[in-house]
């Protein structure tokens, strides 16, 4: 699969092509309804490729800085996400003050004709684009009589309500990852390299691999949940994990310790062997096990609590 990073980068004479356009941030099951049928257009127009477009950063980040979304994936795995969900290739296009000008006109020829040469797109009913988001899907199809494309506005897909990014956040902010993980059709995941902590956890017998909580990522509500954690890239030096690793997974600030910064720590159950400071590390979370931390009044009683979320965490994994 091809990912171009402007519209410089797309490869000279290519098309025609079918397109098609969105965020996609987490390439959720809506997403991937989308994609599938592209992939169909595709097929009935002669096998042609299916360009998947997004933004990045989102163009919230650059209009309205205030109410940016937290983000369900980065770049680079949304790009992996919409070829595995069908995409030959995919274009980022950087979101700029400059972009964000562009009369819907101007989008439709410098991009979709001018460039990816598309023969038909597909989009959601609700799509928007160009200036101030003056352009939608009629806007699409007025253009297409007359450059000769195709335009399909397809009906938000879901089970009890549309899926969406917007939805998905909802759920995460509230800790409900299960049904976060239903909406995007896998886990939810959070990634980040591995940062040294207090090492309270070594001591306590638990070592965790710290990964910051940043800003701008969605992180789920404070708790303690059970997941897998997932060696993306090694330390220098370190060995390769292959296998994905069950873990007990704490998000917070450890109150018990007066922390202040929050954090996503991981424990990997019953391994105290990993080298992972420096890792380039994924947490996929499969469950809540208990609500907020609790800022516990002794030692014993945190040690007491941890080991019973690490044997929740094992008999749930176990099941998986």
């Amino acid at each position: 699969m091809r990912v171009w990073h402007g519209l410089d980068e797309v490869d000279p004479g290519f098309g025609p092509s079918v397109v098609t356009i969105g965020n996609f941030d987490g390439v959720h099951r809506g997403h991937q309804e989308v994609l599938a049928h592209a992939r169909a257009r595709a097929a009935e127009l002669g096998g042609l490729p299916v360009v998947a477009m997004t933004f990045d950063p989102h163009p919230m980040v650059v209009l309205r800085p205030d109410r940016a979304p937290a983000m369900l994936s980065e770049p680079d795995q949304r790009a992996e996400l919409l070829g595995a969900a069908g995409a030959d290739a995919v274009l980022i296009l950087p979101f700029t003050k400059d972009v964000s000008s562009w009369s819907p006109q101007e989008f439709i020829d410098r991009v979709l004709v001018g460039t990816l040469h598309a023969k038909a797109i597909v989009v959601g009913e609700n799509f928007r684009f160009g200036h101030k988001a003056a352009g939608h899907v009629d806007t699409l199809v007025a253009a297409g009589a007359a450059a000769g494309f195709q335009v399909e506005g397809l009906t938000l897909a879901g089970d009890n309500q549309p899926w969406s990014s917007t939805y998905i956040r909802e759920l995460i902010a509230a800790g409900d990852v299960e049904r976060a993980a239903t909406a995007l059709g896998r886990p939810l995941r959070v990634t980040g390299t591995v940062v040294e902590g207090d090492k309270r956890g070594r001591e306590l017998g638990y070592p965790t691999a710290n990964i910051p909580a940043l800003a701008g990522a969605a992180v789920p509500l404070d708790g303690v949940y059970a997941g897998w954690l997932i060696v993306l890239k090694p330390a220098p030096g370190a060995p390769q994990y292959s296998e994905p690793l069950p873990a007990a997974i704490s998000v917070g600030s450890n109150p018990t310790f007066d922390g202040v910064d929050r954090r996503v720590e991981s424990y990997v159950l019953d391994r105290d062997d990993l080298e992972l400071y420096g890792a380039k590390i994924a947490v996929d979370f499969v469950t809540r096990l208990r609500g907020s931390q609790i800022r516990f009044d002794s030692i014993d009683d945190l040690l007491v609590q941890m080991k019973a979320d690490v044997d929740n965490a094992r008999r749930i994994l176990a099941e998986e």
